[in-house]
């Protein structure tokens, strides 16, 4: 991303030719095989693994990482672009998406070794492991140091114990970045965090829950049975459960902030289409002084959400730490996606409020944002706290 100045002009932020490639070409493909599939997935909370296949296929699922290890070697400003057109179409397909990269693929990065990238990441870089995360349990939800699920130390492995909650691409992944429990007396000085693979023994799942948005997203418990998890797969050392989910959150959080973004951009679009198509009292309605407010505020506030998202994705390609603005991007992102699909609905009137037409669909997918990877009200205690550390 850079800033150019011509004359006569004022300077303007603006994506790469790369980035713009990117933007153009998930477009198409999101536009072309997504979102004719969109409603019909939301219709019967069906998992598209097809459109899984045709992420595989273009080479987006490793976008961000090395290309040693099967990945593309982009920034993160092109994988929030990826995300947000795919949320534009599918919000389904884009949260299948960033749970892959943010939530699993990027802490083995971080945090592996070397023959753990070999191993781990590579497979999921070129899509033959479609990756998950499992933090929030039945009774301790955004309290990640009240963990209840216990691995205890058994020769070469841990033996898991417990249940993990809304795990998204929970039936369908293949590998789940599990945070556990060595020792309750040692709160989150005795997290660990576990690489936990599909068919281990004692390992099973709940029912998928009947959700109000992202129907198609397979989000269930995963559960553990004396599920015995080598250590070779553990990330880190015993104690570093924590800081792995803390920061495999940050960036996690400018994931749903981009989908956030989509979201809302694509309830922008269809209600212009709509606005355009739809006469009252002897006019279209977007010539309604009323509705052309509507549509300037909500576009504000949408390239505003999107800077945010931008700019914490700048400071992740930096290696700055990028905590607040990760925060920022999602609280402000997620809550302009509500409002902007709240204003959707009202646009198309009696139709906004009826399967029929996209415009609730866009609704109910925005309103998870303001929930997962932290609430709202979390996203305002992680700035809060940021603001005020060293005064």
């Amino acid at each position: 991303m850079s800033t150019t100045v011509q004359k006569n002009e004022i300077p303007s932020f603006n994506l790469s030719e790369e980035q713009n490639l990117i933007e153009a070409t998930v477009k198409e493909i999101a536009q072309k095989e997504f979102a004719p599939r969109a409603a019909e997935i939301d219709r019967n909370h069906r998992f598209p693994r097809e459109n899984w296949e045709i992420l595989v296929q273009s080479g987006l699922v490793g976008l961000p990482f090395p290309e040693e290890y099967g990945g593309a070697g982009l920034d993160h400003v092109s994988y929030a672009i990826v995300v947000e057109e795919l949320a534009s179409a599918c919000a389904t397909t884009s949260v299948m998406y960033s749970a892959h990269v943010s939530l699993c693929a990027t802490p083995v990065f971080i945090f592996g070794s070397a023959q753990q990238k070999e191993r781990l990441l590579k497979p999921l870089c070129l899509g033959e492991k479609m990756g998950a995360f499992a933090l929030s349990e039945p009774g301790s939800g955004s309290d990640s140091a009240a963990a209840t699920c216990m691995a205890k130390e058994q020769g070469d492995n841990f033996i898991l114990n417990g249940a993990k909650n809304w795990i998204t691409n929970g039936k369908e992944a293949d590998y789940y970045l599990v945070i556990a429990q060595t020792d309750r007396a040692l709160k989150h000085k005795g997290l660990v965090a576990l690489i936990v693979e599909k068919g281990s023994a004692g390992f099973s799942f709940g029912k998928l829950e009947d959700k109000l948005g992202i129907k198609g997203s397979s989000t269930c418990q995963i559960i553990f049975e004396n599920t015995p998890v080598p250590k070779e797969n553990m990330l880190g050392n015993i104690g570093d459960g924590f800081k792995v989910a803390m920061v495999t959150l940050d960036g996690g959080r400018i994931g749903i902030a981009a989908q956030a973004v989509g979201i809302a951009q694509g309830a922008w679009n269809h209600a212009l289409a709509y606005a355009k198509e739809r006469e009252a009292f002897g006019q279209r309605i977007c010539d309604f002084e009323a509705i052309r407010l509507m549509f300037a505020e909500m576009q504000t506030e949408i390239d505003a959400a999107r800077l945010l998202t931008h700019h914490a994705s700048i400071a992740q390609d930096n290696g700055l730490h990028f905590t607040k603005e990760a925060a920022i991007a999602k609280l402000y992102a997620s809550e302009v996606a509500m409002r902007s699909t709240v204003k959707c609905v009202q646009i198309f009137g009696g139709y906004g409020y009826v399967s029929d037409y996209p415009a609730e669909r866009y609704m109910r997918d925005a309103k998870i944002t303001e929930i997962y990877e932290g609430t709202s009200e979390i996203q305002r205690l992680v700035i809060a706290n940021q603001l005020l550390k060293g005064n």
